[in-house]
């Protein structure tokens, strides 16, 4: 990479992408600890919610593609665990999301816009429509405390364009975006219980002053960037879902400080910037996969730029159509996306079963065959499942069946 003519090479800046992702760095011997936990949260900055279960979901499992084999409960713990000992909240940021509690005082004037109706949506539909009601349930928090929104006195029937909710649930999602309540815990299968901000939030963190919007806004790009590397203004405005026009602003802003860099990347038809201060290692040894919500590939557009990798969930497509499988994680290789395999957890047999695995063209079965199987095996004992049922079919079939696996 040449700073002075402000050009990065396509390989350059797919090293870049990873460095800034926690990739390249060496697993911890045995089982990462809470503060491993709390530093790979700390540099992506956010994990994305999500309730599929199939494998794992899908917030557990940016950690052990950097941390390898760690214990979920200190997650838990951070997430949802006693007052005294949380260190994260949740919050629409890049869709549901999981976010350390220093960043809460960003977002507030994502709440303030919510609660003033200035944002746009379903949810503020109803709060036009339905403004006593969402009242009615706000004091129903406040009276009984922590609830589930199947809890709720009146929740009213389900109105199924809109993710099948009733109104019970409309009203704590329009409470829960406007700041007001927030995630007191989760319950078996994932249930969201709610209860007044005030009595969830440290009394540390609710106290921290509150940023202008656009003060929070160019923070939240600087941590964009941080987390990024190099990017397009797209994936520094998508990190956190940022408006358009906000995001045009507090990105000339940074570029005038000298907060962000301005850069031309080989391959990448728009403008992208630099963090300052990004890692740019000469070499990049990494072996994990990536759950389709880890916040690597995410933007889709983005994981074809820099790893020339074509890349769609096909949970939602049906079976006869699907051309990897149901849930498909990427395989990364050194600085390379080399191939994709489908996995599952079947947890009454104890077993991580691999529908299919499949390579990228070019790539030789030989030099992924070891490096993948060592990795199933490792999220096997991460996800304390004693089998590991690979397929026979297939040039990593076959090359795993040669190697007695």
């Amino acid at each position: 990479m040449s700073s002075r003519k402000n050009k990065i090479g396509a390989a350059a800046a797919r090293r870049l992408a990873l460095a800034a992702q926690g990739f390249g760095i060496q697993r911890s011997d045995g089982v990462a600890n809470l503060g491993h936990v709390k530093r790979a949260i700390d540099r992506l900055g956010l994990l994305q919610i999500d309730s599929v279960n199939v494998l794992a979901r899908a917030h557990y499992l940016p950690l052990f593609s950097r941390l390898g084999n760690y214990d979920s409960t200190h997650l838990d713990g951070l997430a949802w665990g006693r007052r005294s000992s949380r260190g994260l909240f949740e919050f629409w940021a890049h869709e549901a999301s999981l976010l350390p509690l220093g960043s809460q005082p960003l977002l507030r004037w994502r709440m303030a816009r919510a609660a003033a109706g200035t944002s746009k949506g379903k949810l503020q539909e109803f709060r036009r429509e339905k403004a006593a009601y969402i009242e009615e349930v706000r004091r129903e928090v406040e009276d009984r405390g922590p609830i589930a929104a199947s809890e709720l006195a009146s929740g009213g029937p389900k109105r199924g364009p809109w993710w099948g909710w009733n109104d019970g649930k409309l009203a704590l999602e329009w409470l829960f975006f406007a700041g007001i309540v927030t995630t007191a815990t989760r319950r078996g299968s994932f249930e969201r219980v709610y209860d007044l901000t005030e009595r969830v939030l440290p009394a540390d963190i609710q106290a921290l002053p509150t940023p202008s919007p656009e003060e929070a806004q160019r923070q939240l790009l600087r941590l964009s960037a941080r987390a990024l590397g190099v990017a397009t203004e797209f994936d520094l405005r998508d990190y956190y879902r940022l408006p358009v026009a906000d995001t045009k602003a507090r990105l000339a802003e940074l570029v005038e400080a000298g907060d962000l860099i301005p850069v031309e990347v080989e391959g990448w038809n728009r403008p992208a910037f630099l963090d300052p201060a990004a890692r740019q290692p000469r070499r990049i040894e990494a072996r994990a996969l990536l759950a389709p919500f880890d916040p690597l590939i995410w933007e889709r557009d983005r994981t074809e730029r820099i790893f020339n990798f074509f890349y769609r969930i096909e949970i939602y497509t049906p079976v006869a159509k699907r051309k990897h499988g149901y849930y498909v994680l990427p395989f990364l290789l050194g600085d390379r996306l080399v191939g994709r395999v489908d996995l599952k957890s079947d947890r009454a047999n104890s077993k991580l079963l691999v529908p299919a695995a499949h390579l990228e063209p070019g790539i030789e079965p030989r030099d992924v065959a070891a490096p993948l199987y060592e990795e199933l095996r490792l999220m096997a004992d991460w996800l304390d499942l004693e089998g590991l049922a690979l397929p026979l079919d297939g040039a990593l079939g076959r090359e795993w069946n040669r190697m007695g696996k």
